[in-house]
């Protein structure tokens, strides 16, 4: 029996911004298969997961997280915007989420 995946892949854009100014509470993602608004809207409200590995192992493990919820459409190209839990590090845009 094959396996099914439960989750989408998506790409980190950068933060929400204004010509000037950077809002890093907020991050546009891209997600795979996604391409308008109303596809998009399948995926407000669900969560996201940034993983990625760390040097130092804690309770044995390097793989760390770090959790969102995607919260509204932006454009009309199905890119979404969420808020995680801690604000994405900037020095990894873009990159797979």
């Amino acid at each position: 029996m094959g396996s099914t995946r439960l989750y989408s892949k998506g790409r980190v854009l950068g933060h929400k911004r204004a010509k000037r100014n950077t809002r890093p509470n907020t991050s546009l993602i891209q997600i795979e298969g996604v391409a308008t608004k109303e596809d998009a809207q399948f995926y407000l409200g669900k969560r996201v997961a940034y993983v990625y590995k760390a040097k130092r192992e804690i309770q044995g493990s390097k793989i760390r997280v770090i959790w969102g919820r995607v919260t509204r459409p932006h454009g009309s190209s199905g890119v979404v915007k969420s808020k995680f839990r801690h604000n994405l590090p900037p020095m990894l845009y873009p990159s797979t989420i």
